[in-house]
């Protein structure tokens, strides 16, 4: 089935200049009638990010398409249906898939998603941070900084950007990337935490990684490499590499409220009878994420955020878990405790207009969105109550 879309375009469509920095550009290219067809691919995705959406010809949502949200597959249908940015804009979610033949559920919330966010960047607040994270860099760095490489391909398959880890779920882990390891899991979702409190800032976030690299200062930003570097700085080389693909990074040790040094030392495969070596552990452990930990409450209280989830069970560091693996919520359940989202690119960030593709708001089909558990806002840890490492 092929859906008929209207044309619209417009005769001048030259941005204001109080557009955002982020839309606008001193080589401005311009989208007069009649010129759009002389320009090259190139130019047209110039055009696609130095103007606003609802400014943009044919040719321009094609490039869009093909070169920024790097889905070519769905370019003869689109160039069949879609005329101009404001119809792109106007888009259902039933419209992605008859009328673009866009049948993956993932893609379809990627381009949801992304509408979305230049719609809100037609008022002048610019893209999302989350824009610059395109799913090269999602499939290649972010998933190596986090110490699970091995799900690089099953993230590249879905084009999982910036704007989509913001909207991922444990059910979206499990059942569309194939990532069945609870701890894994959280290992993820901790590390889409760390994002949102950056605002999805690479720039800042790379900043505060370079100034700890070589001082065990700020391991909630620490990548996986760093862990396994500091394993190796406190004499502990010879279990390092055992914490290859593991998924333990630098948010998981200080926002896990439950990973402790039995669950470091489980990961690292320090045997139980090596008492000593566990101690030496323990006392490590605490130096470093003790005063991460305080200091992370700080930053969700300066933020507004309310409760970190670290605050939980503050004393798990050198304490065994239970003999169930199990917590009550009297212990400190994530499940009822999750925190709000950083100002940004977030769900309700703006207009007071929920984004994401689990809301009410957009298109996605109401059997979808039924079988979509809800999110409580901002904390993608939501619904654990507790980590259990096995088999990492």
């Amino acid at each position: 089935m092929t859906l008929d879309f209207s044309t619209s375009s417009s005769s001048s469509s030259k941005p204001s200049e109080n557009n955002s920095d982020s839309l606008s550009s001193p080589t401005r290219l311009s989208l007069s009638d009649g010129s759009e067809d002389q320009l090259d691919r190139l130019q047209q995705v110039e055009l696609a990010r130095t103007t606003h959406m609802s400014q943009w010809r044919a040719g321009t949502v094609q490039a869009w398409l093909e070169v920024v949200m790097a889905m070519p597959m769905y370019i003869r249908t689109c160039s069949e249906n879609v005329k101009s940015g404001k119809v792109l804009l106007g888009l259902t979610d039933e419209d992605l898939e008859l009328g673009l033949g866009v049948s993956s559920l993932m893609h379809r919330r990627k381009l949801r998603l992304a509408i979305e966010d230049y719609r809100e960047a037609e008022n002048g607040r610019g893209l999302s941070k989350a824009a610059d994270m395109d799913h090269h860099w999602v499939a290649k760095a972010w998933l190596s900084d986090v110490g699970l490489p091995q799900y690089s391909q099953a993230f590249h398959t879905h084009l999982i950007d910036g704007r989509m880890l913001n909207s991922l779920t444990r059910r979206d882990l499990e059942r569309h990337l194939n990532v069945t390891k609870k701890f894994h899991q959280v290992s993820l979702l901790l590390g889409i935490e760390l994002l949102q409190l950056l605002n999805f800032d690479k720039e800042v976030l790379q900043a505060r990684r370079i100034q700890c690299e070589h001082q065990n200062l700020d391991p909630l930003v620490w990548t996986s490499h760093r862990v396994i570097k500091w394993i190796r700085d406190i004499d502990l080389k010879e279990f390092a590499e055992n914490l290859q693909n593991s998924g333990v990074h630098g948010a998981v040790m200080v926002l896990d409220p439950t990973f402790n040094t039995d669950t470091m030392a489980s990961t690292l495969g320090i045997p139980n009878s090596k008492h000593m070596v566990r101690r030496h552990l323990v006392e490590e452990m605490k130096n470093l994420i003790g005063p991460a930990r305080a200091d992370a409450k700080q930053d969700y209280e300066h933020l507004g955020l309310g409760t970190p989830p670290i605050l939980l069970r503050q004393n798990s560091l050198g304490r065994p878990l239970s003999s169930t693996g199990r917590h009550t919520d009297d212990e400190g359940s994530l499940r009822r405790r999750a925190v709000k989202p950083p100002t940004g690119f977030s769900p309700k960030a703006r207009s007071g207009r929920d984004l994401s593709c689990h809301s009410s708001y957009g298109s996605l089909p109401r059997d979808v969105r039924d079988q979509t558990p809800p999110r409580a806002e901002g904390s993608p840890i939501h619904g654990y109550t507790s980590i259990e490492v096995t088999n990492v």
